[in-house]
Formats: C-alpha cells, sequence, structure tokens
C-alpha cells in the first residue's frame, strides 16, 4: 500500500498502547495520518505516540467513560482541527468462562469497554466528522463474533454486538459520508493469547492449528486491513465485516 495513503487525514486509534491498536497506529503513522493515541494507560499510548513522529498525540482514555470521551474528542480536535478517520480498537481482559462462570460484573465490564466504549468514542467524534464532510469508523471485532468458542460467552456476545453496531451505524449514517465496518482478526500474537493460554508457545501450538494457514496472525497484518479501510481504497465499502481471521471462520 502506498505510504501515503492517509497524507492529510487525522486519526483517532483506541486500544493504541499495545498489540494491535498499536500496530494500527504505526501503519497510519507510516502512511501520513496524524494521530491521537488513546489508551487506558496513559504511559503506554506515550510509548505508542512516540514511535508514530511528532504528528502524534498521547492521551489517557477509558472509553467506557462518557467524560473521559468526549474530553479525548475535544483534545484530538483542539490539536489537529478535524477527525476523519476513528478506530475503536479498545478491549478488556476477560477470563474464560460459562456465564455460569462469570458474574454481572465481569460480564458488564466486557460490554463496558467493547461495545459501550465503541458506542461512546463513536459519539464523541461523529459530529465533527459529520461537519467535516464524512470519515472512516473501524470497530475492531472478532471471528468469535461470528462463531463460538468454549467459554468465551461474554466476549463472543460483545464482539457480535460490535459487528452488528457497525451495520447499523453504516445505515444511519451513509447519508452523511460516514462510512462504518467492522474488522474482524482471528487469533493474533498479543498480550491477551499469553494472558489466555500462559505463554505464546501454548497460544501457537493450541490456537495456531485453528486457522487454515496453520498459524496465529500478526498485528500488523491486521493493521494493514485497518489502513485499507480508512483510506479512500475502501470508498464503496460500508456496513461490512472485514475477516482476517486465517481462514478460521471458512469450516
Amino acid at each position: 500500500m502506498s505510504e501515503k495513503m492517509l497524507a492529510g487525514k487525522v486519526a483517532v486509534v483506541t486500544g493504541a498502547g499495545s498489540g494491535i491498536g498499536r500496530a494500527i497506529c504505526l501503519a497510519f503513522a507510516q502512511a501520513g495520518a496524524k494521530l491521537a493515541c488513546l489508551d487506558v494507560d496513559e504511559a503506554a499510548a506515550a510509548e505508542t505516540a512516540a514511535a508514530c513522529d511528532h504528528n502524534a498525540l498521547a492521551l489517557g482514555c477509558d472509553v467506557s467513560s462518557e467524560a473521559e470521551t468526549k474530553a479525548a474528542a475535544a483534545a484530538a480536535l483542539g490539536k489537529f482541527g478535524a477527525v476523519h478517520v476513528l478506530v475503536n480498537a479498545a478491549a478488556t481482559d476477560d477470563r474464560n468462562g460459562t456465564i455460569l462462570d462469570i458474574d454481572a460484573q465481569e460480564w458488564s465490564r466486557v460490554f463496558a469497554v467493547n461495545v459501550m466504549g465503541a458506542f461512546l468514542m463513536s459519539r464523541a467524534v461523529l459530529p465533527s466528522m459529520i461537519a467535516n464532510g464524512g470519515g472512516s469508523i473501524i470497530h475492531i471485532a472478532s471471528q468469535l463474533g461470528r462463531v463460538a468458542a468454549p467459554a468465551r460467552a461474554a466476549y463472543c456476545s460483545s464482539k457480535g454486538a460490535v459487528i452488528q453496531l457497525a451495520k447499523a451505524m453504516a445505515v444511519d449514517h451513509a447519508v452523511q459520508n460516514i462510512r462504518v465496518n467492522a474488522l474482524s482478526p482471528g487469533a493474533v500474537e498479543t498480550r491477551r493469547l499469553v494472558l489466555r493460554f500462559g505463554d505464546m508457545q501454548t497460544a501457537r501450538r493450541v490456537a495456531g492449528p485453528k486457522h487454515l494457514l496453520n498459524r496465529l496472525g500478526q498485528p500488523e497484518e491486521i493493521a494493514q486491513a485497518a489502513l485499507f479501510l480508512a483510506s479512500d481504497g475502501a470508498s464503496f465499502m460500508t456496513g461490512a465485516d472485514m475477516l482476517v481471521d486465517g481462514g478460521y471462520t471458512t469450516t
């Protein structure tokens, strides 16, 4: 992809402190975008911003807080004057469990970050996007928003909701030239897999063969898909769920 395909664009990325969110920020910066890097861990967001360039702003933000999402959007607009792209990549850590194993507070926290976070951040950014004549919103979902996995009831449900949120928003805001898509990765080599499997070697051995390509994904591979969705190359694409899952959902 062209290194400057996002030249002149401003992007807000949540969950920017690590993993897929950080990889997206780095790819967007290389493509010429100015960035607001948001994460609940402000130090991690600052590390990502520093790795981008001088056109990156680091902001601490708990996306489950309406006040914090509004403040982050205002800070981005104050710094850059506009927002053209929003990537909702923030996700909370969730433990394995059926609905009998996890309690209501755990369930609510998963939805507060994964779903409410995308809702609140979109609400905070949409008015400026509309006033600016359009934009692209990308919700990072999961292949588990389409297919189920054992002991992942909360996660699967939340990511299914994120996919539907993208479709509903696409319907509502097409007239305002706002494109909204979901991006669903398969299992990707990030900290979250280590938390779930204990170490990356075990994750590769157990989860890798569940993908047709017989391996886990890399954050940079997901970032390239996000770059496409953010760019004018995806100008006729909205309401879609782009699977980048190594063939996980094929069989």
